[in-house]
């Protein structure tokens, strides 16, 4: 494996929580890609829930990033569904970096464990 990492990173791709603007309402999106053909929002929330996600995916160690934008868009995504055609791109350039970061390889996940499966979508 490569030690050098690959160019254009997600803004704010990690482990820790998001740090919260002043003045914003945080909110939160869990994904869980995998066993779906498509991305599937398996949690979504604001205040005290996204807080509650963010903590349920650090205790696992999914990778969290950080896009506004991003979780803006898929939070209008009902729960149990696949995230929409046009978002494809957006959510497969944090998934293409949490694979990089874990060492995986597409078509890896299916022979890794459930937990920590998934990516966040936070801010």
């Amino acid at each position: 494996m490569s030690t050098k990492l690959p160019p254009r990173a997600p803004h704010g791709l990690g482990k820790q929580p998001p740090r919260q603007r002043p003045g914003a309402r945080l909110q939160a999106v869990a994904l869980e890609y995998g066993s779906n053909p498509a991305p599937v929002v398996v949690a979504r929330g604001e205040g005290d829930l996204a807080r509650e996600i963010l903590r349920r995916a650090q205790e696992q160690g999914v990778w969290i990033a950080q896009d506004a934008q991003l979780v803006a868009l898929l939070s209008r995504v009902d729960l149990e569904q696949e995230i929409p055609a046009e978002l494809y791109t957006a959510v497969a350039v944090i998934l293409s970096w949490v694979y990089w970061l874990r060492g995986m390889q597409p078509g890896d996940e299916q022979r890794q464990p459930a937990a920590g499966s998934g990516a966040q979508t936070s801010w």
